[in-house]
């Protein structure tokens, strides 16, 4: 074979080769870059730390405990301002940053850039932290497909609102709903079951509880909302689940 031959068949070869080194370095750079931490396996079922749990009882038994209220009445989503905004400045909104924060890394999952986000989820599988469900989507951009894959407030805005957010700022009632520790990535079925029911009124699988209630009293702790004596026996018993 002459050289030209040999040049000819091996430059396909080495373009083909710079093309997948190309995507792995930006795999990489999407599942390790910093800003909003994108970094661990994704979404499993709830579980937490000995320290987060122990830290969940001491601040579950700290918070005030009120009259169980009886209506949300006066709630309206707006009053915590548009549905998604980009309150840490990244580009992003937050419903993007959460989907990647939890897309299973694992897994084959794909990203674009959509206007100033560079990280706009387009594929990927989740595991609903409430049953443990995998959900694989291929299109997260499809109506259908999209609804299976919810972004779900832990603490609901509705019990937030009439367990004191009624007289919160608008600056902190938009803070609220958009603070990562309060976002999780669930099914689009467990997301509407529990809907704006409190730790009383619904609660995960079994395996999830301890991890879920954890999250639970620290958002309320976070931002000083009371419990009432039906919700705090309810996060007891799911503490009480917790290894």
């Amino acid at each position: 074979m002459s050289s030209s031959a040999r040049h000819r068949t091996l430059w396909p070869a080495l373009a083909l080769a710079a093309v997948v080194a190309l995507l792995i370095v930006a795999v990489v750079w999407l599942s390790g870059r910093g800003g909003t931490d994108t970094s661990g396996p994704g979404n499993t079922l709830m579980t937490s730390t000995a320290v987060e749990i122990e830290a969940a009882r001491t601040q579950l038994d700290q918070l005030p405990v009120a009259d169980r209220p009886r209506s949300s009445s006066g709630y309206r989503r707006d009053a915590f301002g548009d549905a998604w905004t980009d309150t840490d400045g990244n580009g992003c909104n937050q419903r993007d940053d959460v989907l990647l924060r939890d897309v299973v890394k694992s897994e084959p999952y794909r990203v674009g850039r959509q206007g100033g986000c560079d990280h706009d989820v387009l594929a990927g599988t989740w595991i609903d932290p409430y049953t443990g469900e995998s959900i694989a989507l291929t299109d997260a951009k499809q109506g259908s497909q999209a609804e299976k894959v919810q972004i779900d407030h832990i603490v609901p805005l509705s019990v937030a609102w009439r367990y004191g957010a009624n007289t919160w700022t608008d600056a902190r009632r938009l803070a609220f709903a958009n603070d990562l520790r309060e976002l999780v990535a669930s099914g689009g079925a467990s997301n509407q079951s529990k809907s704006g029911s409190d730790a009383s009124q619904w609660q995960p699988v079994r395996a999830a509880r301890c991890g879920y209630a954890v999250r639970y009293v620290a958002v309320k702790s976070a931002y000083a909302l009371p419990t009432d004596a039906t919700e705090k026996r309810a996060l007891q018993d799911m503490l009480a689940t917790c290894p």
